[in-house]
């Protein structure tokens, strides 16, 4: 399946999109009426290219049909359910099936083979457990390649560096700015990740993280890190790169993404760069057809270097509505850290950025920890750094920002998602 033609992949892919959405249009309610607005019917996809053809979804849908109307299961159908954190508005709720979790974990159990795990790895799981789908579509697709599971989840952190050297773990699960803070936790007491344990894979998402961090936790661990990538309404985390680490596979005969203007709502070409719109193909209790992800991104529908042929996404450049737009600039997160972790004085792993605005003019602060190699008391040396990194920002955003060094150690470190952003101005 993974080495399927192109050609055949997009023939197979077809055969169940047709399916799919003759499938809602007769047993959805929603999804039939918003063929009908759009005045589309299921003989009108006629070829692969004709999805164009159908509505967007949109996360806005769920939360408007909360907690379970676009369900296409019955409840005695249901196995499972998961609950998104609902920190920008209601909440989403994600049905199960048996069928939904079996090609859930047949994606992960393809992903963890494709970063090179398998058979007598044993892999720490520091994602959360329980209504996140992190911690648990990660289990379930370790077990099934025959890998060793320690479910710890999140937070504890010094038990679990205990743990990974006890039970000679090869492999972890978690978000980089987790991963980040487990080695500095490490240092401090005196443990070396590269020397002191068997780790030598770490598999990282859930927020937006540059190739530079990348490069950077590699050197200092000494082990491969590779992107996951998933949203809970999808199923969970369910594709990762390869160890090509050439962009993420989005296996063919389960899900179609598409790259579209986030304007416009216009298909983009493979390189060019856009918002990321996907299908599930394969999908029961709660079927996504065109759903609007929102996350920045650029596909990749060549043959990888791996052999494998389904397309590829690459790195998640931020979202459309975590996008600053900071005096007509689009501004993300994931730019700063990329332009911090080239500048060696300062850690940019460890960084916030207030936005706030003057009169009619809006403000840039960026607070940076510096590296403690770097830090010092001598005010020439805080100023070349500040002054360094204000131009390197300057040069890569296109807008100013102020810059504030603070102390090693000084800025919160986060268990789950890294909140790097405080929006304060008022609208």
């Amino acid at each position: 399946m993974e080495e399927m033609p192109p050609e055949e992949l997009k023939r197979l892919q077809y055969r169940l999109l047709k399916t799919l959405v003759y499938r809602l249009y007769s047993f959805s309610n929603f999804y039939h009426e918003r063929m009908r607005a759009a005045g589309v019917h299921p003989d009108d996809v006629k070829t692969l290219d004709d999805i164009a053809k159908l509505p967007f979804m949109y996360k806005s849908d769920l939360r408007d049909n909360y907690p379970d109307r676009i369900f296409t299961a019955s409840q005695d159908e249901l196995v499972r359910y998961h609950v998104s954190s609902g920190t920008t508005g209601k909440p989403t709720v994600v049905g199960y099936t048996a069928n939904d979790l079996e090609i859930w974990t047949t994606s992960l159990a393809r992903s963890l083979t494709a970063c090179g795990l398998g058979r007598g790895d044993v892999m720490q799981v520091s994602y959360g457990y329980g209504l996140f789908t992190g911690g648990l579509g990660l289990h379930y697709g370790a077990e099934r390649i025959g890998a060793t599971v320690l479910p710890i989840g999140t937070g504890n952190t010094e038990r679990q560096i205990e743990l990974m050297q006890d039970l000679h773990v090869t492999a972890i699960a978690c978000t980089p700015s987790y991963l980040v803070h487990l080695g500095e936790t490490a240092e401090r007491m005196g443990v070396s990740i590269r020397n002191d344990t068997n780790l030598r894979v770490g598999i990282l998402g859930a927020e937006p993280w540059s190739e530079r961090m990348r490069t950077g936790l590699q050197e200092a661990l000494g082990i491969r890190v590779f992107d996951i990538y998933g949203t809970s309404e999808l199923s969970g985390p369910m594709f990762t790169e390869c160890t090509e680490q050439q962009g993420i596979h989005i296996w063919g005969d389960i899900a179609y993404p598409e790259i579209i203007d986030p304007e416009t709502g216009e298909q983009l070409p493979p390189g060019e760069k856009g918002e990321l719109v996907m299908t599930v193909l394969k999908k029961e209790a709660l079927p996504m057809i065109r759903y609007r992800i929102g996350d920045v991104t650029m596909l990749d529908d060549a043959v990888c270097a791996c052999g494998r042929t389904s397309p590829r996404i690459m790195r998640i450049q931020g979202r459309v509505d975590d996008m600053l737009i900071v005096r007509g600039i689009n501004v993300f997160p994931s730019q700063v850290e990329h332009t911090l972790m080239g500048i060696p004085e300062v850690l940019g792993s460890a960084f916030q950025i207030e936005v706030d605005r003057r009169g009619a003019l809006d403000s840039m602060l960026v607070r940076v920890e510096m590296s403690r190699d770097a830090f010092s008391d001598k005010i020439t040396d805080l100023m070349r750094v500040k002054a360094k990194v204000t131009h390197d920002l300057r040069n890569s955003l296109n807008v100013a920002a102020d810059v504030e060094l603070v102390a090693p150690g000084t800025l919160p470190r986060f268990e789950g998602k890294a909140k790097r952003v405080i929006d304060r101005r008022v609208y």
